[in-house]
């Protein structure tokens, strides 16, 4: 079950927490691994953590040019790409009225824009070869908003439109769109928040403890696989039932 023996992948944000379990987790069941992000040294300790089915392609998710560059040099790597997981995210936090154009347009670029841009240069070969695995990381605020983080929020739950969109138009090419929306995960990011604030999380989480980036693993790997063919357009919570629908 869950073998993913031949199928080659690519992770944008693997050099950040999730990103790594995702990288390991794919690997562990034999899928070939394109690891992306901006901090070389990072990307280069997973490499060596996890051996040849790892390769390396960095880029700057902000910029254009290099999401060109990153698909060219994934295919160059791997061949294709059957298996895309879209994790990369950034947070420029500030309450609305005081939130810069800046601010909104940095975190919109990355954690929406750029999954638009990737979609578009790899779903062709999908379509081709009639075969796909597309998995966006959204969040929990993508769902229920958070206060000081409209551009987050925003970006999140434009991925969410973004898979239910998508998931139609691929279907009869054996391609599935699906989410995972985390709640509070144990990264560098929550590991910014000062105790009052992670107190008051802890306070609003049923199961009473943060989540790690190995409580995604199984739902990554099952939507990345075969098993979960009749499985599209739809977006799993997981939060310790912080958030249900």
């Amino acid at each position: 079950m869950f073998d993913l023996e031949g199928k080659k992948a690519l992770i944008t944000g693997a050099s950040g927490g999730i990103g790594k379990e995702i990288a390991k987790v794919l690997i562990k069941h034999n899928a070939e691994v394109c690891v992306s992000g901006r901090n070389l040294d990072e990307l280069n300790a997973l490499k060596e953590l996890l051996g040849e089915k790892c390769y390396i392609a960095t880029c700057d998710l902000s910029k254009k040019d290099e999401i060109i560059e990153l698909i060219n040099k994934t295919d160059e790597l791997l061949g294709h790409i059957d298996i895309f997981i879209n994790n990369a995210g950034i947070t420029k936090d500030n309450i609305f009225l005081r939130m810069s154009e800046n601010e909104w347009e940095d975190v919109l670029n990355v954690n929406l824009n750029s999954a638009f841009s990737i979609l578009k240069l790899i779903t062709k070969g999908m379509i081709k070869r009639r075969y796909g695995r597309i998995i966006n990381i959204s969040s929990v605020v993508g769902v229920t908003g958070g206060a000081g983080q409209a551009n987050y929020s925003a970006s999140k739950a434009g991925l969410i439109g973004l898979t239910k969109s998508l998931s139609q138009e691929v279907a009869t090419r054996n391609i599935t769109v699906n989410c995972i929306a985390p709640g509070f995960i144990e990264t560098p990011m929550t590991e910014k928040l000062d105790d009052k604030r992670k107190d008051a999380i802890l306070n609003s989480i049923p199961m009473n403890r943060i989540g790690t980036p190995k409580d995604l693993s199984s739902a990554i790997i099952f939507l990345a696989s075969k098993e979960s063919s009749y499985i599209t357009g739809q977006t799993l919570h997981i939060n310790g039932g912080l958030y249900t629908n």
